[in-house]
């Protein structure tokens, strides 16, 4: 199997890198030949504590040596184990993957036959980390330019025109004089205390419209054309007429 514990040939281009040598080497001291040890056993079993107790050295130890300058060899070498391992250990998942599980069939207490057993959350794993522009959750996104995302758009646009087309139709030129009126009233008191500034954009609604001043108007002709805008205006200009006299 791929994740059988194999040595590594004295000869693999994984031990061809460049030691940290002592310059005063002690009996205690992380040799060159201790430093390949490591990593081929690194590279055999991915764990660094259980590699550094086959080679009698803590972890303390070699993580100092790996951070020193002139140990770039090294470390370089041991994250190239790891890599290593994390391959091979990748290639065993794939193979228990693809094989699955045999699981008995009882009835009684009685073995019937056997059936294979599949990982399906795994295979899905497996599936995004090796084709992640097929699998990955983002790989199913809607965007701009994927057909789906333009169809519904497409819908989505249809049903908007729809409703506008009817709001428009259905809003009356009262209502309309009615909600500008009342939009003026609000204009006219936030000029007057300036502080307030004008009325917000977020209070306002799909028909809400200003002049070159800012002072709210009816709404362009998309919305009131022809006799419905001259009711619009006759009656927005009783209701400010009204307001004239009140104030």
């Amino acid at each position: 199997m791929a994740f059988e514990d194999e040595e590594v040939d004295a000869d693999d281009p994984l031990l061809d890198f460049a030691p940290f040598i002592h310059a005063a080497p002690r009996a205690n001291s992380i040799t060159p030949d201790v430093q390949r040890r490591f990593v081929a056993e690194l590279r055999a079993c991915g764990v660094v504590k259980q590699a550094a107790r086959k080679v009698g050295k803590s972890l303390e130890a070699l993580y100092k040596l790996r951070e020193r300058p002139g140990a770039e060899g090294f470390a370089a070498a041991w994250d190239a184990a790891r890599e290593r391992f994390g391959a091979r250990l990748h290639d065993f998942a794939s193979a228990r993957v693809m094989e699955g599980d045999e699981r008995p069939i009882v009835s009684q207490g009685r073995i019937l036959g056997w059936h294979t057993v599949y990982d399906y959350p795994t295979i899905r794993f497996m599936l995004r980390h090796n084709l992640p522009e097929r699998y990955s959750p983002a790989a199913d996104e809607l965007k701009p330019g994927h057909p789906a995302y333009d169809k519904l758009a497409d819908a989505m646009l249809a049903v908007y025109n729809r409703k506008l087309r009817q709001a428009r139709a259905d809003v009356t030129p009262q209502a309309m004089a009615i909600h500008t009126h009342r939009r003026l009233r609000t204009w006219r008191h936030c000029e007057k205390l300036a502080a307030m500034g004008r009325d917000p954009d977020t209070a306002r609604d799909g028909w809400d419209e200003t002049d070159a001043d800012g002072k709210p108007c009816l709404p362009h002709e998309g919305w009131l054309a022809g006799e419905k805008r001259a009711e619009a205006e006759r009656f927005l200009k009783v209701l400010e007429e009204k307001d004239r006299r009140k104030g």
